[in-house]
C-alpha cells in the first residue's frame, strides 16, 4: 500500500493513503507538534471532508487501537489448536493503580498465571516486556492465558 507524503509549507506534512472505499485517510503532522486525523475524497485529496485534531495522547491511543488488534488476531490464530488458551488486549486506564509503575509491580504472572507477551504504546510494539517496563495510560497489553486468568488481569489493572 502506498503512503503519499506531502510537504505543507509553514504547516508540516500530510501523510495519507487510499482505502478501498474510495477515500483517503491520513494525518497532518504540524510543525508545532499538533496532529490531525483527516479524511478526503480520492479524486480531490486537498478537499478535506473530516478533520479531527488529536492530542499526542489521543494519537497514541488511536495508534494502539489500530495496531493491537492485528497482533491479537495473529496470536489467536497461533493458539487456535490449544484449547483453553485465549489472547486478549487490555488497556491501562488513566486511573489504573499501575499507571507510572513497573510491569513487575503487577505480579501478573504470579497472581493470574497469564503472560503479557507484548505492549503497544503510541503505535510501537514492545514484545516480551520485562518487569522494569514502566506502564502508562493508553498502553495496550497483549495477554495470553485462560479466560479466568485474563478476567483476573483486567481486574488487577483496573483495581490493583
Amino acid at each position: 500500500m502506498n503512503v503519499d507524503v506531502t510537504a505543507l509549507p509553514g504547516i508540516g506534512a500530510r501523510k495519507d493513503f487510499e482505502v478501498r472505499a474510495g477515500r483517503r485517510i491520513g494525518v497532518v503532522s504540524h510543525r508545532d507538534g499538533g496532529i490531525d486525523l483527516i479524511v478526503s475524497q480520492r479524486d480531490d485529496p486537498d478537499s478535506c471532508q473530516v478533520q479531527v485534531p488529536l492530542t499526542t495522547d489521543e494519537a497514541a491511543v488511536l495508534a494502539n487501537l489500530l495496531g493491537a488488534p492485528q497482533l491479537v488476531e495473529r496470536l489467536k490464530e497461533e493458539h487456535s489448536d490449544l484449547p483453553g488458551i485465549t489472547t486478549r488486549q487490555l488497556t491501562i486506564g488513566g486511573d489504573s493503580p499501575y499507571r507510572g509503575r513497573r510491569l513487575g509491580d503487577t505480579q501478573m504472572r504470579t497472581r493470574t498465571k497469564a503472560s503479557i507477551v507484548a505492549i503497544m504504546r503510541a503505535g510501537q510494539l514492545h514484545p516480551s516486556p520485562g518487569p522494569e517496563f514502566v506502564l502508562d495510560s493508553g498502553d495496550v497489553l497483549v495477554v495470553v492465558g485462560t479466560p479466568h486468568g485474563l478476567d483476573a488481569c483486567a481486574r488487577i489493572l483496573a483495581d490493583g
